[in-house]
């Protein structure tokens, strides 16, 4: 299954790629203990580790692929494109994520909006 999310987030885009990057800010919204480089072929973990997998693309602070692994049980990764772009005051950030387990869409779904999203949104609008 695939889902995509769009979010207007009242923050220049580079806080909004520093909000995606950078463990320090990840940890503030609440997807930490986290590690990432945002530099292609770079491993990363959120969650301490429930989340993991290898940064496929960034170019900062418009697009950042991310190959994701959740399960030790998933056949194959899953694929999260996070693409930013100006838009007024802000930054519209635009999410696809494809391959998601077909078990696992609505908890990935709602976890978009509940854990990671909705938070790292309302962290940069403080």
């Amino acid at each position: 299954m695939d889902a995509s999310k769009s979010y207007f987030i009242g923050a220049p885009p580079v806080a909004v790629w520093r909000a995606l990057t950078d463990p320090a800010v990840i940890e503030e919204w609440g997807g930490g203990p986290a590690e990432i480089r945002a530099e292609a072929g770079a491993a990363f973990a959120f969650w301490g580790g429930d989340i993991h997998g290898t940064v496929t693309t960034a170019e900062p602070p418009v697009r950042l692929v991310q190959e994701w692994w959740g399960d030790d049980e998933w056949d194959e990764a899953s694929v999260v494109t996070f693409e930013l772009s100006p838009e007024g005051e802000g930054t519209r950030l635009t999410l696809a994520h494809t391959n998601v387990p077909d078990d696992e869409a609505d908890e990935f779904d709602a976890g978009w909006d509940d854990y990671y999203l909705g938070p790292l949104k309302e962290l940069l609008e403080r």
